[in-house]
């Protein structure tokens, strides 16, 4: 048998025969990794399929094995992800209705990562050309080195894959192409063209290769045929003006587009999500009538709506950068997340912008930089955020105010009334059951005629006391104010520790409120420990070291003055609202309130 009738065999009976392999992921050979090769593809008869085919049907078989396709997707359990469900065993594109920071783009690419599957493209193709769509005849001509006689102007493979299989025959590299890399993300421009979307005549290439116009080698693919067999997430859709929204409804409703006079068609077989604000969803003609109508279903996200939801996005999401000898005290998460979901609920903020779950993430960054900047840097001292850390956030809070003028200064007034209020909050939850009346009253007597004084880097202090310095980074709780050190009778006979503002010092002179401190401690452990067990439960493994109390680069709590002073604080702002109030804080000091 000559070369010729060989291939002609081969081809002939992989396009005509059922696939020959056992399946992994949904049409995909269960050894594909080691196809490498034209031939090995084409013996084991590989049956491409449909985008919508391979969302469903990894989907279905993830259902009955009892895994989760949507990992990383935290707080749509009950409600986003059964409407995802539906509109993939529908087979619909679909259009994500929500504010920003509500993880839609997040969704869409999770989809691509792990329900397609992997796909053979002609190793060196930008368009995902897989050589067993080109149909059969074309195949054969390919491979005996004739040239292709196109009874249809329609796109199989582009010309630079043509050329690769002329050249190399059956001996042609074909690599595996995974879900998350057939996903393509574009946010919706005003500057973003028709062009771009289908691709266009490349001039230049006609110029440099001295082709015809419309010779197959003169296009250049657009987004779409670069989102081949996978998933195009259009971010912002309404952004795009009518015009450009035009040219994807012919690949929602036929499967395929042309570009202009170029007398082509593309099959791109991709699935499209795309996402809008509710603000611009809601306005009239802000998506044309038509392409709203064929996103088939209109899905609905929201904000996290549960504490927990919230603090276990924070943790899978933030950006650690590596760091070491770092801890973060559950109680301060709480925080930091309360205060935007305050943010969220309150009238006086535009809720048509809406509240970002990244403003909550990008504000927990700040404050651990705030704690390098004021003092584990210099002073090589374990990273753990405190109360007086949280003020430095207007720089990441990205909200807008509607009731009153939306000014920076009525921002971080607004912003920090708003902390304050939460701290009372988070403070009260921590003591108000767990400190009883006898506590209290023993607390009072032992803070008469005693401050205790709370700096945010009490290392550098004693260092600038020594060298008779003004401290550039003397920080009252309050981020409006500067103060004098000694106004407020620092190292003086009636403060605190004989003159230490270590707070595991201060301490000694307080003991009923080490004593509750220390039982605090305890408490706080648990609390980290449950935090880390729910993070597991749901597949985070991202970030839990920072939760985590064991951990050898912070030691034991109660040998670590910064977690000691990052409780401490917890419990002096539950003593200034506490019912009487016992303490008032005067900028960087608590002192006895006399009632």
């Amino acid at each position: 048998m000559s070369d010729n009738d060989s291939i002609l065999e081969l081809v002939k009976s992989s396009y005509s025969n059922a696939p020959s392999y056992k399946q992994d992921y949904y049409g995909v050979p269960e050894n594909y990794k080691d196809i490498t090769t034209l031939q090995q593809l084409l013996e084991s008869n590989y049956k491409y399929r449909p985008t919508k085919i391979q969302l469903r049907e990894n989907l279905i078989a993830k259902i009955k094995n009892n895994e989760n396709p949507f990992k990383g997707i935290i707080g749509f359990e009950e409600t986003v992800i059964p409407a995802v469900k539906r509109a993939l065993l529908a087979g619909h594109d679909i259009l994500f209705v929500g504010h920003i920071g509500q993880g839609k783009t997040k969704l869409a690419e999770t989809l691509s990562e792990n329900l397609l599957s992997p796909i053979p493209i002609v190793d060196g193709t930008i368009t995902n050309d897989i050589p067993t769509e080109i149909p059969y005849s074309q195949l054969i001509n390919l491979l005996q080195d004739k040239d292709i006689h196109r009874a249809l102007p329609e796109f199989f493979v582009s010309k630079d894959c043509e050329e690769i299989i002329k050249n190399n025959k059956l001996d042609t590299k074909i690599k595996w192409v995974d879900g998350k890399a057939r996903y393509r993300y574009i946010l919706a421009t005003p500057d973003i063209s028709v062009k771009d979307l289908v691709g266009q005549i490349d001039v230049v290439k006609v110029i440099k290769k001295g082709i015809g116009v419309f010779d197959i080698d003169s296009y250049s693919p657009g987004y779409l045929l670069q989102a081949r067999y996978g998933i195009l997430c259009l971010d912002e859709l309404p952004v795009l003006d009518p015009r450009k929204q035009v040219a994807l409804l012919s690949v929602l409703q036929e499967g395929r587009f042309t570009t202009g006079a170029y007398p082509v068609f593309f099959r791109p077989d991709v699935k499209i999500i795309a996402t809008a604000n509710p603000i611009d969803y809601t306005h009239s003609g802000k998506i044309i009538e038509p392409l709203a109508d064929r996103l088939r279903s209109h899905i609905e996200t929201h904000y996290p709506k549960t504490l927990d939801d919230e603090i276990l996005i924070l943790l899978q999401e933030i950006d650690m950068l590596l760091r070491k000898n770092t801890f973060l005290p559950v109680f301060i998460l709480k925080t930091v997340v309360k205060i935007f979901q305050s943010l969220r609920n309150n009238p006086e903020i535009n809720n048509e912008r809406g509240v970002s779950v990244r403003s909550t993430i990008h504000s927990l960054e700040i404050i651990i930089g705030e704690v390098e900047v004021m003092r584990s840097v210099l002073n090589d001292v374990p990273t753990v955020p405190r109360f007086s850390d949280i003020y430095c956030m207007f720089q990441s809070s990205k909200f807008e105010l509607d009731e009153i003028e939306d000014t920076t200064e009525n921002k971080i007034k607004f912003l920090n009334n708003t902390i304050s209020e939460i701290i009372k909050e988070t403070s009260k939850e921590y003591f108000a059951k767990s400190v009883d009346s006898e506590e209290l009253s023993n607390i009072k007597k032992e803070f008469k005629n005693k401050v205790f004084t709370v700096l945010q880097n009490q290392y550098q202090k004693q260092q600038q006391q020594q060298q008779q310095q003004k401290p550039n980074n003397y920080f009252p709780y309050s981020t409006s104010s500067y103060s004098e050190p000694n106004s407020h009778g620092l190292n003086t006979g009636n403060s605190s520790g004989g003159g230490s503002l270590l707070y595991s010092e201060q301490l000694k002179q307080f003991p009923f409120t080490k004593k509750i401190v220390n039982r605090a401690i305890e408490k706080i452990k648990g609390e980290q420990a449950e935090y880390i067990r729910k993070a597991q439960n749901i597949n985070i493994s991202a970030n839990l070291e920072y939760l985590d109390y064991n951990n050898e680069t912070i030691g034991d709590f109660d040998k670590q003055e910064e977690t000691l002073a990052s409780i401490t604080e917890l419990f002096l702002e539950y003593l200034r609202f506490s019912t009487p109030p016992i303490l008032d804080r005067k900028e960087n000091r608590f002192e006895y309130m006399e009632i």
